[in-house]
């Protein structure tokens, strides 16, 4: 039981063996009388398997407490007096096994809670973030993807500004004036908005203040044109997803050059040209970089052979023709490699047999033949 309180540890509080006074809210023993009286009497009840992983093995006593909680949740009402450890771990469990209610949902408040993963569950809306915003400043993660929730439900947070994960996947009812509030969450670090019309031009003016973001996702926010350039300053990012923002122009990826610290980008099937990607000539640190169904020719491989750190390149469905292919040759540390559905020959082929790291190679429906394939027997060592 030496990790019930792990994040309490500061408070822990000495206690007589034979006090049977309620002790102090935070203290190891209490929580284990706690935990013990929530167990069966009988012996016959708990498992009696091998230990290990896997089928068979013994539970541990945490795992009995929580499993028992769960099972009686009805009869609880508060949580609050409880370690943090432990209604996190009550809270996850419920939402894992689908049983997290309305009713249920009230116990979790002003618990100090960290985490609250409710991707994909059913029934979140407005309410339930009342909750979770009473967490306040310990909270630190949040996941309400595919939920009902609008502004008025994300303006709960407000007062939850050390936030460090934010995901509203598919929120189709927040708009941009929900936005709002991640101006105050200055210590996040990573955001996902995947399909969210919320997100705009005009919107994305808040992201100016995430200036310890590390990640953030934007697939398929189709209004972003024109909002790339509140995104200038943050110098800490090290992975953007624009991947089917079908309205962004190269006009816009010039605002990205100065985020050297990318590592990551997705731009597949956005408007950006040769132009556009030689606004990303100084990412030196950038390992992955996808332009899959991108409008650009083998012009742009001039630029992207300066990017000396990248290891996965996509320019599948792209317009890629033979002349410009020399310029494969420096990247050394390429191990990835997508040219599929363009219109290379063999003659291509001949500027890939240095690549002496590369692992995958996608040809599909290119014109190559026997002879083109001669060119890459030595990698196959």
């Amino acid at each position: 039981m030496g990790g019930v309180c792990s994040r309490k540890r500061s408070q822990l509080v000495e206690e007589d063996d034979d006090s049977l006074q309620t002790p102090t809210r935070f203290s190891k023993t209490s929580s284990l009388k706690w935990l013990l009286l929530t167990l069966p009497h009988s012996s016959s009840d708990v498992s009696r398997k091998g230990p290990g992983k896997g089928p068979g093995r013994c539970p541990t006593l945490m795992e009995l407490c929580v499993a028992k909680v769960c099972k009686d949740i009805s009869k609880y009402s508060t949580f609050s007096m409880l370690p943090t450890d432990l209604s996190q771990q009550i809270f996850d469990e419920l939402v894992d096994s689908n049983c997290l209610t309305d009713e249920s949902l009230e116990t979790f408040r002003d618990c100090a809670l960290h985490d609250i993963y409710l991707g994909e569950y059913p029934g979140v809306k407005d309410a339930w973030m009342e909750v979770v915003a009473s967490q306040r400043q310990s909270l630190l993660s949040v996941d309400i993807s595919c939920s009902d929730v609008t502004d008025r439900g994300l303006n709960f947070l407000s007062d939850c500004s050390n936030m460090q994960s934010l995901s509203c996947n598919y929120c189709e009812h927040v708009s941009e004036h929900g936005l709002g509030v991640l101006s105050g969450f200055s210590n996040l670090t990573s955001l996902s908005f995947k399909r969210s019309d919320g997100v705009t031009a005009e919107g994305m003016s808040v992201f100016a203040n995430l200036v310890n973001l590390v990640n953030l996702d934007l697939e398929r926010c189709l209004k972003i044109h024109g909002g790339l350039v509140h995104m200038k300053g943050l110098r800490k990012l090290e992975s953007l997803n624009m991947r089917y923002c079908n309205y962004i122009t190269d006009s816009d990826i010039k605002y990205l050059s100065d985020l050297t610290n990318l590592k990551e980008l997705q731009l597949s099937s956005c408007r950006i040209t040769d132009l556009g990607i030689s606004y990303l000539t100084g990412l030196s640190k950038l390992t992955h970089l996808n332009l899959e169904s991108c409008p650009v020719t083998a012009a742009c491989l001039e630029a992207i052979s300066g990017l000396a750190s990248l290891m996965l390149l996509n320019l599948n469905r792209c317009g890629i023709y033979d002349e410009g292919c020399e310029s494969f040759e420096d990247l050394k540390k390429l191990k990835v490699l997508n040219l599929g559905f363009n219109h290379i020959t063999d003659a291509c082929l001949v500027h890939l047999k240095g690549l002496i790291n590369l692992e995958s190679l996608n040809l599909d429906s290119c014109k190559i033949g026997d002879e083109g394939l001669l060119h890459l027997k030595a990698l196959c060592y």
